[in-house]
């Protein structure tokens, strides 16, 4: 008949005797991490055999919990904590003393601690290795798909900067060109066909005119002193494809600054729109959340913002969040303020950015003014927006 014994336990069939061999495996493994004169270690393996960190599934880890809570509880009696720790020979002296290690039941353990490989049958061994080799196989693919998730993360971020500077380096390129006579040549002046009756003549300004011979979809700049934000604003027809396309109409997940379609910088709105990124790395309107700061807001409070065609300067009045909200529910949309008709209507929409707004400026607008809103996400809320209204002073 096979001998199915394990720690002094008797096992009638072989898949019990398996399952005891894996606990005994996993106590000796416990043992090397832990000592067992140290109080300290006592105490918490016991804490962490009680919260169910190591499973038992037989009666061999059954009698190792109870063997740690004893020792676990001696401890504990004579004032030890999970924080205790003995660090010269007296202490362990006293130590072995006060728990009785000269006994006869904590020799048979301690011998039993001392077991080596070559202590169990040939059978046994066999088993012992096998375990151990599937542990082994189990570590190392671990390992492997660790160190493959840690390469696949340096990798993503590796990309990630690498491509936020050569954006940013692409656009400290084109800062240098404003007033650059690179590319300016002929006549700077801009037909535009509103209707067949409306036909419009318009200078772009020499500063752009480079910039605007590169890509005729500029539309203006944007630069706020102090901050990294000193970005061309482009427009199209639609509001997607700056969304992941930069000045040189590349794709880029950084996108670009650019101004909603349905603003009019000629037959100039009530309130321009400009959208853009909030990277992580700062760039696009990376940092635009900083004016959830009062002090920061008052220190840059000042925003220019030039359209190819003229400059304008404006003053920040409103902070607030915001979100995209669902086409049937009635309530202030932002995103959807071009145009005031009346006096009533400004003010309606003045005060409702007020009553959001995070700080009072102190600054306030009346019919007739003309605004600019920066927009970008937020992940404060599900389709979040932080947002900033600013005045046009000159």
């Amino acid at each position: 008949m096979a001998d199915f014994s394990v720690a002094g336990r008797q096992f009638r069939t072989q898949a019990d005797y398996k399952a005891a061999l894996r606990d005994q495996t996993q106590i000796d493994t416990i043992k090397t991490k832990v000592n067992m004169d140290q109080p300290g270690e006592v105490i918490t393996l016991c804490a962490d055999l009680k919260a169910g960190k190591y499973k038992f599934t037989t009666l061999v880890g059954s009698d190792f919990k109870e063997e740690i809570q004893e020792l676990a509880e001696k401890y504990s009696k004579q004032g030890y904590t999970k924080d205790s720790k003995i660090k010269n020979a007296k202490q362990k002296k006293n130590a072995a003393k006060k728990n009785g290690k000269n006994d006869g039941k904590n020799r048979k353990g301690s011998k039993q601690n001392a077991k080596s490989l070559n202590d169990y049958d040939e059978k046994m061994q066999k088993e012992i290795k096998a375990v151990l080799r599937q542990q082994e196989k189990r570590r190392r693919l671990i390992v492997i798909l660790c160190s493959v998730v840690a390469l696949a993360c340096f990798g993503y971020y590796g990309i990630y900067y690498y491509s936020a500077d050569r954006t940013q380096s692409n656009y400290d390129e084109l800062a240098d060109l404003k007033g650059s006579d690179t590319l300016a040549s002929g006549p700077r002046s801009v037909t535009i066909h509103y209707t067949d009756e409306e036909e419009i003549e318009l200078t772009v300004l020499e500063e752009y005119e480079t910039l605007y011979n590169k890509n005729k979809r500029l539309i203006g700049w944007l630069r706020i002193e102090g901050t990294n934000i000193d970005y061309p604003v482009m427009q199209t027809t639609d509001n997607e494809y700056y969304l992941d396309h930069n000045y040189d109409q590349e794709y880029d997940k950084n996108g670009s600054l650019f101004m909603d379609a349905a603003c009019d910088v000629v037959h100039r709105n009530t309130n321009l729109i400009i959208y853009g990124h909030h990277m992580k790395s700062g760039k696009m309107f990376g940092n635009l959340n900083k004016y959830s700061s009062e002090s920061y807001g008052k220190e840059h409070s000042i925003i220019q913002f030039d359209t190819i065609y003229e400059k304008g300067t404006y003053q920040v009045m409103y902070v607030f969040r915001s979100r995209i909200y669902n086409e049937d529910e009635i309530v202030f949309k932002y995103y959807q303020f071009f145009d005031a008709l009346s006096e009533k209507e400004f003010d309606s929409n003045m005060k409702e950015m007020a009553a959001i707004s995070l700080y009072d400026t102190g600054v306030t607008a009346s019919f007739g003014d003309e605004l600019l809103t920066l927009s970008t996400c937020d992940s404060s809320e599900t389709d979040g927006r932080f947002v900033v209204v600013a005045k046009r002073i000159s």
